[in-house]
């Protein structure tokens, strides 16, 4: 259906091009109409014939077009803009699928070229009215091809604008996957610290229980009870971590929120149920941290202790928090020897690292000169005003 409209109003526009036509060639020297000469016929036949071939061929139809417009006078018509009224459809045409504007601009001059021409009378005296005529039958094709070039920097326009819209959008589609991307790196740095301590406890907790199934029937007991309980808070936060995963419309798991110091005590108390004897020392007066610094030297802590857990051949652990008016140091010691392993490295101290110097603090680690390792963390502490106690 939509073809068949499209090609009935391509034969109404060739029917009204050839009326125009036609009407152009009734017109006398006088200005008054008369009966149509056969050579009106024929230019108008010849002229609108070519038009169908104006999308395909444009230039093909301009010069036939054209070289009826020329033949009009020699045939006895008198020229006129409506006689030409096919070549400013076909000049229309050739300036949109022209390959470039300079080609268009010479064929169109030469189109209006050849039609003044060809409509000078070279013999006799020229009236203004013969001027005028002459400078309006010229000037057919020219107005026709500036009016195609106006159309055809229109749509250029328009499909510039919607290719920048285009690349935007891609750029801003490439943007949000990389932050997704990005935000889910963090999210799993942060689901290994809070699985690895709980799974490291786990561990520890079914060793001491393997220990003493034999001898200490109650603390198996206990240490079982205890196990059940690990585990169960390492799935509640591996729950809530990939909660944060969910996309928007999912239903929202419930998110605990994040830890900080104040945490310390229920954190070494779990440790403690593990098997490590953890002593704490606090110096100076504690001031309130942002949430983001307060989380960090809770997961330096946390990390720090699990790696002793894991790593070292002792079941004793030293906290120490040393506050001052510019930072808060945390240092975590113990005494035991840390066996080397075959198995690549881990990525506690990494983060921990990470973690300090997001909140413009610095950490330091490694084995101590008198035995056991050090993991020692410097974080600034916000600036406190007169007014507070």
């Amino acid at each position: 259906m939509p073809a068949d409209v499209g090609r009935r109003r391509t034969w109404w526009w060739e029917a009204a091009a050839a009326g125009i036509c036609l009407l152009g060639g009734m017109v006398g020297d006088d200005g008054g109409l008369s009966a149509p000469p056969v050579a009106a016929y024929f230019i108008a036949v010849v002229s609108c014939a070519v038009l169908p071939l104006r999308r395909r061929a444009a230039l093909v139809a301009l010069a036939v077009t054209t070289a009826g417009g020329v033949l009009a006078p020699v045939l006895g018509l008198l020229p006129n803009p409506l006689v030409v009224a096919p070549v400013a459809i076909t000049a229309y045409s050739y300036v949109l699928a022209a390959r470039t504007e300079l080609r268009a601009a010479a064929v169109v001059a030469l189109s209006s070229m050849a039609l003044l021409v060809a409509a000078t009378p070279w013999f006799g005296v020229m009236s203004w009215q013969d001027v005028s005529r002459l400078g309006t039958v010229a000037a057919v094709p020219l107005v026709a091809g500036l009016l195609g070039h106006s159309v055809r920097n229109r749509r250029a326009y328009l499909a510039a604008v919607e290719d920048r819209a285009r690349r935007a959008e891609e750029t801003r589609d490439s943007e949000a996957r990389r932050r997704v991307a990005e935000e889910r790196v963090r999210i799993a740095r942060e689901l290994h610290d809070l699985v690895a301590h709980r799974i490291t406890l786990a561990n520890a907790q079914a060793t001491v229980a393997a220990h003493v199934l034999e001898t200490r029937p109650e603390q198996t007991r206990k240490s079982l009870v205890e196990l059940v309980v690990t585990t169960a808070h390492a799935l509640d936060e591996l729950r809530a971590t990939v909660g944060l995963l969910r996309q928007s419309g999912d239903p929202v798991a419930p998110v605990e929120p994040a830890p900080g110091l104040s945490g310390i005590p229920a954190l070494l108390e779990s440790f403690r149920s593990a098997g490590l004897e953890v002593s704490v020392q606090q110096e100076g007066t504690a001031v309130p941290l942002p949430p983001a610094m307060d989380l960090t030297a809770y997961r330096i802590v946390q990390e720090a202790l699990t790696n002793v857990t894991k790593h070292a051949d002792t079941r004793d652990a030293r906290v120490r928090l040393v506050w001052n008016r510019a930072d808060l140091t945390l240092t975590v010691t113990d005494d035991g020897a840390h066996a080397t392993s075959s198995k690549p490295p881990g990525y506690g101290l990494i983060g921990m690292r990470e973690r300090a110097h997001a909140v413009g603090g610095q950490l330091t680690a490694g084995l101590r000169a008198e035995g056991g390792f050090l993991v020692s963390a410097q974080l600034p502490v916000p600036t406190r005003t007169t007014g507070d106690k």
